[in-house]
């Protein structure tokens, strides 16, 4: 496990800028309308939700900027926090483009599940306001929830190679065919993605295999001991879940808007994959 220093802002920083394309905005200063220029560029933001997220995961904007005040008022010209979550919200599109860039796309083994993303309390559902029109009531063996769900696919590693925010209520099984791709040979579910039509419809387009493990009553049903130890492997996604959801924070009720929201999860998903390639996890 890799030990970062504070000096080590700076290495992310370069990746971040070398990463971003610069028809993204990625480098220099971001200039507003009536031509003043940014107090942050979209790297140094990137930069601060990062290693805030890689040294010491925060709930919340207000402890991003508070932290960000107390060890690098120096490094970066910070604004006021307002200005602050401008920054942040204007680097949504940077952080999905990064995001994307970390998937392994090229697995040819894949694991795949949903977990969901309950923005309130269930008490609270029918009078959340601030993702109305975008979150939906959703149910599992857990119970009810109101919010979304995440999608996502990973490898044997438990490194991201998709993922796809739904409703809460849209079912696991139709997401398949909007995260898979052709490198695509083997992919592993639970009994969600079990229906033959969507077996039959990813075999045929995309010749992978979907396994999933038998429906109870299906007594007869043969399955090889690779099989069953790709099943067993299975079990890793959840390892991801758990980790990103109770150890970096991606579970919350705190944003104020549905960019809010969106900011919370790409920032947690983009710190979990670089943790990741860092061997921190």
């Amino acid at each position: 496990m890799r030990i970062l220093h504070k000096n080590n802002i700076i290495d992310l920083f370069v990746w971040v800028d070398d990463s971003l394309p610069k028809e993204l905005g990625s480098g220099g200063l971001t200039m507003k309308k009536n031509g003043r220029p940014a107090y942050l560029t979209i790297s140094e933001t990137i930069t601060i939700l990062l290693f805030s997220h890689l040294t010491a995961p925060q709930k919340t904007l207000m402890y991003v900027w508070k932290w960000a005040i107390t060890n690098y008022s120096e490094d970066f010209k910070l604004p006021c926090y307002s200005k602050f979550v401008e920054h942040c919200h204007r680097s949504i599109p940077h952080l999905a483009y990064l995001l994307e860039q970390t998937f392994n796309t090229n697995a040819p083994i894949k694991l795949i599940d949903s977990t969901m993303l309950p923005v309130c309390r269930t008490c609270r559902g029918k009078a959340h306001k601030v993702a109305k029109g975008y979150a939906a009531w959703g149910k599992n063996h857990q119970g009810w929830w109101y919010g979304f769900k995440l999608h996502a696919m990973c490898d044997l590693d438990g490194n991201l190679c998709g993922i796809l925010f739904t409703p809460a209520n849209e079912a696991d099984s139709a997401q398949v065919i909007k995260l898979i791709n052709d490198t695509t040979k083997i992919l592993v579910g639970d009994g969600g993605y079990n229906a033959r039509v969507m077996r039959e419809k990813i075999w045929k387009e995309y010749h992978c295999l979907l396994l999933a493990p038998p429906h109870p009553k299906q007594k007869k049903k043969l399955t090889s001991k690779a099989q069953i130890a790709l099943l067993r492997v299975r079990e890793k996604i959840e390892c991801v879940f758990d980790y990103l959801k109770n150890h970096l924070h991606l579970v919350t009720s705190f944003p104020r808007s549905i960019n809010g929201y969106l900011l919370n999860y790409l920032r947690n998903l983009l710190g979990y994959q670089v943790r990741k390639q860092m061997k921190m996890v």
